[in-house]
């Protein structure tokens, strides 16, 4: 007949084991919170920057104005530009959730690291536009320079 030892380990190392592990997972995830805060917290001058709002038109069509003057600086036709017309409700659903008035002021600029964003900073609210894709940011990226050449 065959001899069986029942082979347990203790609680407390078990205990131990869960804390340092529970531990360790605390840690990283704390310190990539700390990194993240930390890159976004720097600041760095913009490479371009313009102040914009936009306007609906009857048409169909947007039009992108100069913030401070009102000028008309380019303007989106009618049914084109699907990214541009879907970040700007997104932007827009944002102040009227803040019972804001849709007569926003938008930074648009191209960043110091090249990348490209807008931002609408009353809402607080700034979107990374190259994360959606070096297509649909282009269409941004015309926005930019249609700004830049109406200047």
């Amino acid at each position: 007949m065959g001899h069986h030892h029942v082979q347990t380990v203790p609680r407390a190392a078990l205990i131990g084991a869960a804390v340092l592990i529970m531990t360790s997972i605390g840690l990283a995830a704390g310190a990539r919170q700390a990194r993240l805060a930390a890159r976004d917290s720097v600041v760095k001058p913009a490479i371009e920057v313009v102040f914009v709002r936009f306007e609906d038109r009857p048409d169909g069509s947007l039009r992108m104005l100069d913030a401070d003057t009102g000028r008309e600086l380019t303007q989106v036709p009618p049914r084109s530009n699907g990214f541009v017309r879907g970040v700007l409700r997104g932007m827009f659903r944002s102040r009227k959730l803040e019972a804001l008035d849709r007569n926003a002021r938008f930074r648009l600029a191209r960043e110091a690291d090249g990348h490209l964003t807008l931002e609408d900073a009353e809402v607080g609210r700034r979107v990374h536009l190259d994360s959606f894709g070096p297509s649909n940011s282009a269409a941004f990226s015309e926005l930019l320079a249609a700004a830049r050449g109406a200047r």
